[in-house]
């Protein structure tokens, strides 16, 4: 399957805008978490709804900057196969793999901007975590520690996933790496994780819970039979 210029553009930059909002929204979630764990009766007061407005406004604004400068980079190099591409060809590195003209100039500006996204997004959720095990460390009861563990495994889940994919696919660089694999990764962290996400955060939810442990009782039974 093959995708106009234009298109595969259009493709690159919402996959961008998206991904980058997601570094961002996910470090904002370990900041409330972190609020939520080790200053519990300051909650309300730390993250009041104009709070959280520009938290989130930061995050997409971040984001679309983020996505403009990299498609612009991108897409101002020249590419071998005339004005159409594979459509998997859409993310950052195969297109790399692409061009005819030097990408090294442009190259490192994308790379120093996902590094700085990256990293900045993963200081601040390890930050985060390290306050947050450190007040779990400090309660008496083995139930306590249980229910304020389980208030973040979700995220945790849903950040080891994206993050390691992201490290992968951007901070490996361009070289050592076939096409196939390149096309696995993207489909994984722009496909297959988001349709994962609203699965792992609806695991907090009791109910959901308790539907997932009957239908695995109702799995082992059947066996069993």
């Amino acid at each position: 399957m093959v995708i106009s210029y234009e298109r595969c553009a259009t493709q690159f930059f919402f996959f961008t805008l998206y991904a980058s909002t997601e570094c961002f929204l996910l470090a904002v979630m370990a900041y409330d978490r972190y609020v939520a764990v080790c200053n519990p009766l300051l909650y309300a007061t730390a993250m009041t709804p104009q709070t959280r407005l520009w938290l989130v406004s930061g995050a997409y604004g971040g984001a679309l900057v983020n996505s403009v400068i990299r498609t612009g980079c991108t897409f101002s190099l020249s590419f071998c196969k005339s004005n159409r591409v594979d459509f998997f060809f859409c993310d950052l590195p195969p297109l790399l793999k692409l061009a005819c003209s030097e990408t090294k100039a442009r190259e490192q500006v994308i790379y120093l901007l996902a590094f700085f996204v990256i990293s900045t997004s993963v200081s601040v959720i390890l930050i985060s975590y390290s306050f947050i095990i450190r007040a779990i460390l400090k309660i008496r009861t083995a139930g306590g520690k249980a229910k304020t563990f389980s208030t973040c495994a979700s995220h945790m889940t849903a950040v080891a996933l994206f993050f390691g994919t992201l490290i992968f696919m951007y901070l490996k660089g361009n070289m050592g790496k076939s096409l196939g694999e390149d096309k696995i990764v993207s489909v994984f962290y722009t496909v297959i994780i988001p349709m994962l996400n609203p699965m792992i955060y609806s695991l907090r939810n009791k109910e959901v819970k308790e539907a997932l442990k009957k239908a695995l009782n109702r799995m082992r039974v059947s066996h069993g039979e």
